[in-house]
């Protein structure tokens, strides 16, 4: 009989048993440490009982391990054991990607394929390896209700989503997307759990009520009882890091981390990654998506708590809303700010924040603050033409470039590929791909299924929608939302293929302090109710030319009134093009022209 320690924080139980079994036949009473620190544990024999445990405080219900690796019966039923030490990694030469050398691929392994698996997704690396990008980033994949979901109303941390091929599927994939050369981020979400399977709140106080976050509670940070929820997080960073061999987290939503503490929990997982990433060799990076426009959460921690938080990366936001107001005309919501002139100039070619100190009419106040360039290098920030969040938070899930020509849609990657922030596409961007991408769940609760239901319909009416909105719950709204690969070589997506190939190529072998940073970036009429833009940076100019009529030919664009070039290094067009045998560029409406300087 081979017996194994099993523990349980439980710190206000007076008794906790050991479920044994998916059918919970067996029980075994657990021990309270001695220290009163609140933990549980026993020695059993797990394996005798095909790995499968749960826990029963104080005589309630059996749940989940709060730490379980796997939950191969879904969210509600018995945990079971996985060796992680077992994976039969072949990555022992990886040295990992920089997040300098980032350009990153956000995918949604249930959607990015049609089998909706990690061994699926895997054998479509060869496409992104060819594409250009050095990360992929998975959307969430701890476990969370049902079959379908988007993950971020995951409710065991720990546990791998088995309809996605459990943790031993994540390890096959991060060990192929290594041995294609591939970075490998996922995206965990530690400000709240989601309503269905949560049992965290059974074992200990996990959550508070002193802060509230719009998804749910707020997780107990700082509160009594917080070290170890606090260390539950930490362990899980780690865990991803280590166990999976993962090249980074994207933490999502990290302005609902309520923390009051002198040492804000951003900082200790910041602080984890960098050990990891100096024991190991292989660069481990930490992603934040931050509502607050701050250049703290990626400046570096000092000694005595000086500095800032010390992440090596957060999204930018206001990159996309300028870009998508800007391409889409849509100025309504939050993005009526970006419908200033100023906006695109300003974070195409000075800071990757409009919003830096400035009035935010959406929000009524004054939001953001300076980025100083020269102190925070500019690929610490990532930026986006079209996201998980920006499309599937629309009543139907249309792709921005559903609503504008091809050549606009061009435009905007144009735009995003040349500037200095780290770029992440979204999965079918860069074939303009049909299919839109919408909300889905699968709850098997009709209260809850139903309340989501409405609680869009009465969102999206509110904003003035009049339209059906998909039923989150219908399986078709999976399938509408499921990549065509078929597309990939079919007209018109193969050619916006091709131009996002150029650019990423161009970028992966042209070096950060070649391409740039700042930017002159102008725009002006073209005579034809048209606006022409130029962006000249020191190794790359751009030239694109928004509606219009008829074309139009400009010189190639210089800095500070320098000499035009003899010649013009095209680096990709769509579909403007070259003039021959002269340095100008002839621009149709809603076209582009990029040249190395």
């Amino acid at each position: 009989m081979s017996r194994q320690q099993v523990r349980l924080w439980a710190p206000d139980a007076e008794r906790v048993e050991l479920v044994l079994g998916a059918d919970g036949a067996a029980r075994e009473p657990m021990v309270a440490s001695a220290d009163g620190a609140g933990w549980w544990s026993v020695a059993a024999d797990v394996a005798a009982h095909e790995g499968r445990y749960a826990f029963s405080v104080d005589g309630g219900d059996p749940v989940p391990d709060p730490r379980s690796r796997h939950q191969p019966d879904g969210v509600h039923a018995a945990s079971a054991l996985v060796d992680t030490g077992a994976f039969p990694w072949t990555d022992e030469g990886w040295a990992g990607v920089p997040m300098e050398r980032a350009a990153v691929y956000e995918l949604h392994v249930g959607t990015f394929t049609e089998e909706g698996t990690f061994d699926a997704a895997a054998e479509r690396l060869g496409h992104l390896v060819e594409l250009g990008v050095s990360v992929v980033e998975l959307m969430p994949v701890a476990a969370f209700p049902g079959r379908h979901g988007w993950g971020y109303d995951g409710v065991a941390l720990y546990a791998v989503h088995d309809p996605y091929g459990g943790p031993q599927g994540l390890a096959r994939f991060v060990d192929a997307a290594h041995a294609a050369g591939l970075a490998v981020w996922l995206d965990v979400v530690y400000n709240h759990l989601g309503p269905s399977g949560n049992y965290l709140r059974q074992a200990g106080p996990y959550f508070t009520d002193r802060h509230h976050t719009p998804w749910g509670e707020a997780v107990n940070l700082d509160g009594p009882g917080s070290d170890e929820v606090r260390a539950y997080l930490l362990d899980n960073t780690r865990m991803w890091l280590e166990d999976y061999h993962l090249d980074g987290l994207r933490l999502d939503a990290v302005h609902a981390l309520h923390d009051e503490r002198a040492v804000h929990l951003l900082e200790d997982l910041a602080a984890l990654a960098d050990e990891v990433t100096e024991r190991t060799g292989v660069p481990r990076t930490l992603v934040a998506e931050s509502d607050r426009n701050d250049p703290a959460t990626v400046s570096r921690r000092g000694p005595g708590g000086a500095g800032g938080l010390g992440l090596h990366g957060q999204w930018a936001d206001d990159v996309h809303h300028a870009l998508h107001v800007l391409l889409s005309g849509e100025a309504q919501g939050y993005y009526a700010d970006f419908a200033d002139e100023a906006a695109v100039p300003k974070v195409l070619g000075t800071t990757p924040f409009f919003h830096d100190g400035t009035l935010s009419t959406f929000r009524g106040r004054v939001h953001g603050r300076p980025v100083d360039l020269d102190v925070t290098e500019p690929w610490r920030y990532v930026a986006s033409l079209q996201t998980h969040d920006q499309v599937g938070n629309r009543a139907v899930g249309d792709r921005l470039h559903h609503g504008i020509p091809a050549g606009r849609h061009a435009i905007g990657a144009a735009l995003l590929l040349t500037a200095p922030w780290t770029p992440m596409l979204f999965m079918g961007e860069e074939w303009g791909a049909s299919t839109p991408w919408q909300y889905f769940t699968d709850h098997e609760e009709e209260w809850l299924a139903q309340s989501i239901r409405e609680g869009r319909r009465a969102e999206f009416a509110e904003h003035g929608w009049a339209g059906e909105v998909p039923d989150p719950q219908d399986p078709g709204t999976v399938a509408a939302s499921t990549l065509r690969w078929v597309e990939v070589n079919e007209a018109g997506h193969a050619e916006m293929l091709a131009f996002y190939r150029s650019l990423l190529h161009w970028r992966r072998d042209t070096p950060p302090e070649v391409r740039g940073t700042v930017g002159d970036v102008v725009r002006e009429p073209d005579g034809t109710g048209g606006e022409v833009i130029t962006v000249v940076r020191p190794g790359v100019a751009l030239v694109a030319r928004l509606g219009g009529e008829g074309e139009v030919v400009v010189p190639v664009p210089t800095a500070d009134g320098g000499e035009q070039p003899v010649g013009v290094d095209l680096v990709a067009a769509f579909p403007g093009s070259v003039a021959d045998g002269a340095p100008e560029l002839r621009l149709g409406p809603d076209s582009v022209v990029v040249v190395r300087r």
